[in-house]
């Protein structure tokens, strides 16, 4: 069961920095062959004070034995990532068949009223000068064509993730972007419209990924409030990003309380130096 911070230590706890599992070499712990995701998703809620469990989106070439079909109707595939923030589904291309975007960039078979639909909304946003004929290469694609999409919490997905999405704020995008120089040598792109191509993106570039939504969305999804952006983590680097993640929570949260200090004292009049201000922290 996902819990928030708030909910473990009231409105106004502070945020906790969890202690990460690690062997002799510092790997995260494995069950098996598989990562613990129970563990790593609570350890990026505790270590950003996420306010929604991380979400993970698994591609497949059939719908696993035991998870469940979505069944309903959604106006685009993004709103996919909030239903699965409560619960594990399948999805097939007939269930993303309101949205042409979302079946574009997932490269997922599209029927023909699909692929009108897409074909009329690419026409409206060339009028509005939103997408221009010469910016369709530029969005990203999903280079396989799956046959089933899995969305739900990380802490509950059955399969291995492809992508796990994180619904994080300016504070927590920090240090989602610091351990994304760390691990991967730069700074991860901001990307913009359509947000659903921040999945193929770090997919097929097994980078991790910022997107700043679109207005399609935003208007979707409940959870991607303005203050809110997505951040996207690429599978195969999720443990290793994750244990990045808890260093520099940690780190952020040491320094955060250095600085404050600092800043007290120098409007007080003082002219504390690095070692007067560490000295008086303790």
């Amino acid at each position: 069961m996902y819990i928030t911070p708030r909910q473990r230590g009231g409105a106004n706890a502070h945020p906790r920095v969890s202690i990460f599992v690690f062997g002799a070499h510092k790997q995260p712990v494995y069950h098996g062959s598989m990562p613990s995701y129970p563990a790593i998703a609570q350890t990026l809620i505790d270590s950003l004070t996420l306010e929604r469990p991380p979400v993970a989106v698994c591609f497949a070439d059939a719908v696993p034995p035991g998870v469940k079909q979505f069944t309903g109707s959604v106006p685009a595939g993004c709103r996919f990532w909030q239903e699965a923030t409560k619960g594990v589904f399948a999805t097939v291309p007939r269930d993303h068949d309101l949205c042409g975007i979302g079946i574009y960039t997932h490269n997922l078979e599209a029927s023909p009223t699909a692929q009108k639909d897409l074909s009329d909304a690419l026409k409206v946003f060339a009028d509005l000068g939103y997408v221009r004929e010469r910016d369709i290469p530029l969005i990203p694609v999903l280079k396989n064509r799956p046959q089933a999409v899995i969305y739900g919490p990380l802490s509950q997905i059955p399969l291995p993730p492809d992508v796990v999405l994180l619904f994080a704020n300016a504070d927590q995008t920090l240090v989602l972007s610091e351990a994304s120089q760390q691990l991967e040598g730069g700074l991860p792109p901001a990307m913009g419209r359509p947000a659903c191509a921040v999945v193929p993106q770090a997919l097929n570039n097994n980078q991790t990924v910022l997107s700043l939504g679109c207005c399609g969305a935003r208007a979707y999804l409940d959870i991607l409030k303005p203050g809110v952006a997505v951040y996207a983590i690429p599978g195969k680097k999720l443990a290793a990003f994750t244990e990045r993640v808890a260093a520099l929570a940690k780190a952020n949260t040491v320094l955060t309380a250095f600085h404050t200090l600092r800043r007290k004292d120098v409007e007080a009049g003082k002219h504390p130096s690095v070692q007067e201000s560490l000295a008086a922290m303790n």
